[in-house]
């Protein structure tokens, strides 16, 4: 039986990690050759360690040869996993990451999803796309590959929405600026929607995903975030939902979701 909504009542004492991992790329502009955990990882397959689980079980062919541990892989690659136990139906979550909570490649002594909603993490599913450590909101997670690419792909203008809370008051002309698009360090933002919620706050939605995307949009109109929460993305929806709880998506709701991703 799916567990709905769960919230914690008390944090719990957590041993350091063994080992801190290393910094990765930007995922938007993938670079060959990578490391094939890294590939399986951008192809929705499993997280890193995921990754290296099923190169441990001889479950993952490179070219025809069975892959190792550290093996690198090209575009043209072939890479394919052999089946093992699959789960009988696909699982999909919306989770209420918490601040302090890493989506991907946790350093020692640092938290990730899968520590903080073990349940879930048990059950195969793995966070879609990324929302910085110091950020909070509304996180995918699912054990369907086929959702990684579909939504985090920079050509499917997907659209996700955050709600933004700033050190300064929003100046007169921040929601023309913003909604026109915003030179971030030699890259101008596509245009996007802008609602002023007060004096220090707005909502943003985005159909692009650059990295900390809305943190550099708001430096470079000369102000600072001090909260960032994504509320959005796509059709669901964050809602009443407190940090460290997670619902299935089911339904309608579901449904929704997949068909705008053409599934």
């Amino acid at each position: 039986m799916i567990r709905k909504s769960v919230k914690k009542t008390a944090p719990k004492k957590r041993a350091p990690l063994r080992r801190a991992a290393s910094v990765r790329p930007d995922a938007e502009e993938p670079k060959y050759p990578m490391r094939i955990n890294r590939y399986l990882g951008l192809k929705g397959h499993s997280t890193r360690r995921g990754a290296d689980e099923l190169i441990e079980k001889h479950r993952v062919i490179i070219n025809g040869r069975i892959a190792v541990l550290g093996d690198k892989v090209e575009a043209t690659d072939k890479v394919e996993i052999k089946s093992g136990k699959k789960p009988t139906t696909n699982l999909y979550y919306a989770y209420f990451k918490p601040r302090g909570v890493i989506t991907h490649s946790p350093g020692e002594d640092e938290t990730d999803i899968r520590e903080d909603v073990p349940e879930l993490a048990e059950q195969g599913v793995f966070p879609v796309g990324r929302l910085d450590k110091d950020s909070h909101g509304l996180i995918i997670l699912t054990n369907d590959g086929r959702i990684t690419d579909r939504l985090l792909n920079p050509n499917a203008e997907h659209d996700k929405e955050y709600i933004v809370k700033v050190k300064y008051p929003l100046r007169d002309s921040f929601r023309t600026h913003m909604e026109a698009g915003v030179d971030i360090e030699g890259y101008m933002t596509k245009p996007t929607k802008v609602k002023i919620l007060g004096e220090k706050s707005f909502a943003i939605t985005l159909t692009e995903g650059k990295k900390h995307q809305v943190r550099r949009m708001v430096v470079a109109m000369h102000n600072e975030v001090e909260d960032l929460k994504r509320s959005r993305v796509l059709n669901i929806k964050i809602g009443k939902m407190n940090a460290g709880d997670f619902r299935p998506i089911e339904g309608e709701e579901l449904k929704e979701f997949l068909k705008s991703l053409g599934l």
